[in-house]
């Protein structure tokens, strides 16, 4: 039998911490040539949603507000109404975006935008609507269809300015280039990517935040520890990437329980939406990884959402991932509160998926794939179609064999 040695422990009580273990690999990251991106312009605060006339009269002069039918349920239409109005400025509303939109959605509100002449798009709500409106703002400038600009740098020019407004603390599209589509006929979501669909302006007002349902609340916000964990791991991290996407696991980790079932802590909402935010920057600029491949088939076959697909996939996942990236998932757990001196760096990388699953029960998602209406005969059509989403795989610390993402699903079912 051979032996091995003995994995590293963590220590504090000296020179070394928590980072000490990766400096080889750090030194290789700085190695590398590096750009980072997003939004143009980013507004954040309590009140900022009553700047929105004047951001529009910046940018054009009647908006094209593009709305989800959930949020417009729950006043929000309303409430947007009335501060445009309030501003004289005439607008127009199309709120026919559901949770998981369909491609044509995109050409559906492209020819509402050219009928009625709007020179800006706003987007208002989850990430359904605002990938919805950043499709609008390239479709509706110019003759390409939806279905032909999907795909990397496919979009074939910049479209109308665009603003951005987030009514979950979860997907980070307002900071993003994708806009992310069903495909009913290909049983998967297909994303739109492309500089051209970059927000000219981010406007997170935390208190758009405090209606949301405590389910939707947990989704929204796993949705977004999801996107800070693969894009720190993910083999295009970087250096200023690496440090939105840890204060973003930090922030999720420490105030989305208390979202979820003290929905009127304003403090904890503004602390989730800017972990939201700055899990985007951190997507955007070192992308997913496999949770998001495989979840994309539960949604385009099942309709189970982007935020409870995601949610499912990432513990299996990151269990998969481990022997990858053990040092970046030892830290992950230290984010997340968990104690990891005097472990091993296997050891400490293990409570990282023991931190996420306790986080995840605690906020109440308690399911399985089977419960949702899939059945093991399914698992190979769904690995099948995961292997398709090739561009968060590539970024995997690991590489996924359609063998292995039959086992995953299997975990789970």
């Amino acid at each position: 039998m051979v032996k091995t040695a003995p994995a590293p422990l963590i220590q504090r009580g000296d020179k070394e911490n928590r980072l000490d273990y990766r400096k080889g690999e750090r030194e290789e990251i700085m190695e590398r040539i590096f750009s980072f991106t997003g939004a143009r312009k980013i507004i954040f605060g309590c009140g900022s949603f009553a700047r929105l006339p004047e951001l529009v009269r910046e940018l054009g002069g009647k908006p094209l507000i593009v709305i989800d039918q959930a949020v417009s349920a729950r006043g929000m239409k309303d409430q947007v109404s009335s501060v445009l109005k309030a501003s004289g400025l005439r607008f127009s509303i199309f709120d026919g975006v559901n949770g998981e939109p369909e491609l044509e959605i995109g050409d559906e509100a492209a020819r509402f935008a050219r009928k009625n002449k709007n020179d800006v798009v706003v987007g208002i709500g989850g990430g359904s609507a605002m990938d919805t409106a950043k499709a609008v703002s390239v479709l509706a400038a110019g003759n390409a269809t939806a279905a032909e600009c999907l795909g990397l740098n496919r979009v074939p020019k910049a479209g109308l300015p665009k603003i951005m407004v987030p009514t979950t603390a979860g997907t980070g599209s307002e900071v993003t280039f994708t806009a992310v589509f069903l495909r009913k006929d290909l049983m998967k979501k297909e994303g739109m990517n492309s500089p051209f669909l970059f927000p000219e302006v981010a406007l997170l007002d935390p208190e758009l935040t405090l209606g949301l349902p405590p389910e939707v609340t947990a989704t929204t916000g796993l949705d977004a520890l999801c996107h800070a964990i693969e894009s720190y791991t993910s083999v295009q991290a970087n250096p200023m990437s690496e440090l939105f996407s840890l204060e973003a696991i930090r922030l999720i980790a420490d105030n989305l329980r208390v979202c979820v079932h003290s929905g009127s802590d304003m403090e904890a909402r503004k602390s989730m939406l800017l972990g939201s935010l700055y899990a985007g920057l951190g997507l955007v600029n070192a992308g997913v990884g496999a949770a998001h491949s495989l979840s994309y088939p539960l949604g385009g076959k099942y309709g189970i959402s982007h935020g409870l697909a995601n949610t499912l996939m990432l513990p299996p996942i990151m269990e998969f991932n481990l022997p990858s990236a053990l040092e970046k998932f030892a830290v992950v757990a230290e984010m997340m509160g968990e104690i990891t001196e005097g472990l091993s760096i296997r050891d400490a990388a293990g409570l990282a998926v023991d931190a996420v699953e306790l986080l995840i029960d605690d906020c109440g998602i308690k399911t399985c794939l089977s419960a949702l209406g899939v059945s093991e005969e399914d698992l190979p059509t769904l690995a099948r179609i995961a292997m398709t989403v090739q561009r968060p795989l590539e970024n995997n610390p690991r590489k996924v064999s359609i063998q292995e993402a039959i086992d995953i699903y299997k975990e789970i079912l």
